[in-house]
């Protein structure tokens, strides 16, 4: 069985991590160059930038705290914000990202997703989707979560999968900063109708929280932000607990 994946997330604006509740709300944290050393130290199996205000703010994703970043990491590092082209796929992984995050910019052209595919692998595509509940249907939001798509999570996922996404990156805005546990229902479904490795981002509250998630098919990946940022959650101490629970981890 393949190891589970812990990820930490830097969610940038302004050249400084921040961090809210349900999309809201941001503080800041820390230097991201700072946060992104400690985590490679720690064990951190990938790691997530993402410039958060980048598509919000209409602009290019600021590659020179990118660069800072993947210099001080030798971990697998995803980045995304502003990511509205294939040229945008090719300017980022210049700076040193293995895998590249598409969302606002791949619902403006999905076309984008293919593209990126042809070119550099499916591998290297992974579509992030902002999803909240409106109802009883789960709806994907677009520009760090302000901008109410109208569209259906699970039929943009299945069309994300055709046009060649490689992984998922499912991020509940319900759950987002809350600290009661991933958004099991909202995994579930996804892992139903698709067969993409799943990243799950939003909830995470404690080491147990990693364990129900990862009882779930097709999830391989936990990502957390203010539990690792905030040191509520250490993550050599979360492996070693999954481990003891039978959770296949990789142990540096």
């Amino acid at each position: 069985m393949l190891a589970k994946r812990i990820i930490p997330c830097l969610d940038v604006r302004d050249g400084r991590v921040v961090k809210g509740v349900n999309f809201a709300g941001l503080k800041d944290v820390n230097d991201p160059v700072t946060l992104a050393r400690f985590y490679n130290e720690q064990g951190a199996d990938e790691l997530v930038f993402y410039d958060i205000t980048a598509s919000a703010e209409d602009r290019e994703l600021f590659t020179d705290i990118l660069e800072a970043v993947a210099s001080e990491v030798f971990i697998p590092l995803t980045v995304g914000g502003g990511i509205n082209e294939v040229a945008d796929f090719e300017r980022v992984l210049n700076c040193g990202a293995d895998k590249v995050s598409v969302n606002s910019g791949a619902l403006r052209n999905p076309q984008l997703i293919e593209d990126g595919a042809k070119r550099y692998g499916s591998q290297c595509v992974v579509l992030s989707v902002d999803i909240r509940k409106v109802g009883d249907q789960w709806r994907v939001f677009a520009k760090g979560g302000r901008e109410d798509t109208g569209m259906d999570a699970l039929e943009w996922i299945k069309k994300g999968e055709a046009l060649g996404a490689g992984e998922l990156v499912i991020n509940s805005m319900d759950t987002d900063g809350v600290k009661q546990g991933f958004d099991l229902p909202l995994l579930t479904a996804v892992s139903e109708i698709s067969s993409l490795p799943i990243v799950a981002s939003g909830g995470a509250g404690n080491s147990e929280d990693f364990y129900r998630l990862f009882q779930l098919p097709n999830i391989e990946a936990g990502l957390a932000a203010s539990i690792f940022h905030y040191g509520e959650v250490k993550i050599p101490d979360l492996k070693r607990q999954l481990t003891e629970k039978a959770i296949p981890m990789r142990i540096v």
